[in-house]
């Protein structure tokens, strides 16, 4: 929506978020949003998002509207972030929480004259950030790190508060899951497994397609009725049909680039599991509260887990992992080709049982 659809004049204080970039990270930051809320009960939560993030915010019950930011990826654009302040301006926003840890998104609450812009230091964003938070060291897991902004900066770098936190929470509507199985052709009355070979991150994270397609055959013998969704975006096309090629094809829905992330929410919404790399979809379907299988190699399961009530996180901790980079410097990538699909299955045959 664009942000001149509503004047300031006579409503109420509103509230901007700010979102990240990346999936994952807007759904462990939505935890912040229900402390908001609490908070300031009747203050209106609007999110800025770039249009690939935006489907996460609209599946928020938080959230009043949603924000498409207009600027390129990596692009500074200060007249076109100055023309868009101004638009927010006449939007009344009481509070700022600026999600990035970049100067050009700093820029943009500071311009538009809110008068309250709270956000960790980052890029050295003093001026700009006039409630400037600091992260722990180590650094914090990804939700605490989001929802420490909806209290006062700590000025002694430590433990820090860790009281009880929400847990992240997507909603899908009876009509959204309704219309993606109409759609995609599933069959509601069959069980769904989704799994979700990519990571937008790096070839790194990436369980090997031939460990989910094992996976997948033994969900297949113990219900063959099982439905095995492949999700993704068209990068993940590649290794979703690899996957496939092993499967049964009245059984298997290669859907990766097929649909929106939109129609990606809903549909996981109705599965029995999901099994996925550390990816966005993975946190996702944590937050849909559906039972997840979270597979971990070059990233710390500790630092951003999975919150469903059925949940299992599965690393080898290798003597070499986690070492965060995109492909694995070592060339073997046994994080993850050693973490077998009989050691997968051992965790997701009582998922399933219980579902």
């Amino acid at each position: 929506m664009s942000p001149e659809k509503t004047a300031s004049a006579g409503v109420t204080p509103r509230t901007l978020i700010i979102s990240p970039n990346w999936i994952g990270d807007a759904v462990m930051a939505q935890p912040l949003l229900q402390l908001l809320r609490a908070a300031h009960p009747e203050r209106p939560i609007d999110v800025l998002a770039p249009p690939a993030v935006s489907p996460v915010w609209r599946q928020v019950a938080e959230v009043d509207e949603v924000l498409e930011t207009p600027f390129r990826h990596g692009a500074l654009q200060l007249r076109q972030r100055w023309k868009f302040a101004r638009l927010l301006r006449q939007r009344g926003y009481a509070d700022a929480y600026v999600l990035p840890n970049t100067i050009k998104y700093a820029l943009i609450p500071w311009l538009a004259g809110i008068r309250q812009r709270v956000g960790y230091k980052g890029e050295s964003r003093y001026g700009m950030i006039n409630v400037m938070h600091h992260d722990e060291l180590p650094p914090r897991p990804m939700v605490p790190f989001y929802a420490a902004l909806a209290r006062p900066p700590v000025t002694v770098q430590g433990p820090g508060l860790r009281a009880a936190l929400p847990r992240p929470r997507l909603v899908a509507s009876d009509a959204q899951i309704a219309a993606v199985f109409e759609r995609t052709g599933l069959d509601p009355a069959r069980p769904v497994v989704a799994m979700a070979p990519g990571a937008e991150f790096g070839g790194a994270k990436r369980w090997p397609a031939r460990h989910f397609a094992s996976l997948a055959q033994a969900v297949l013998a113990r219900e063959p009725a099982t439905q095995i969704a492949l999700l993704g975006s068209p990068k993940d096309h590649e290794a979703c049909a690899e996957v496939a090629a092993a499967l049964p094809a009245a059984v298997v829905f290669n859907l990766a680039g097929v649909t929106s992330l939109g129609e990606a929410i809903a549909l996981l919404a109705r599965t029995a599991a999901v099994v996925a790399n550390d990816s966005g979809l993975l946190h996702i379907a944590s937050a849909l509260n559906r039972p997840v299988l979270a597979l971990y190699g070059p990233t710390d399961p500790g630092h951003a887990p999975p919150f469903s009530d059925l949940a299992a996180s599965l690393s080898l901790r290798l003597a070499c992992a986690p070492c965060k980079q995109r492909e694995c410097p070592l060339g073997h990538q046994d994080c993850m080709v050693k973490l077998t699909p009989e050691l997968a299955w051992q965790s997701l045959r009582p998922m399933l049982a219980a579902a």
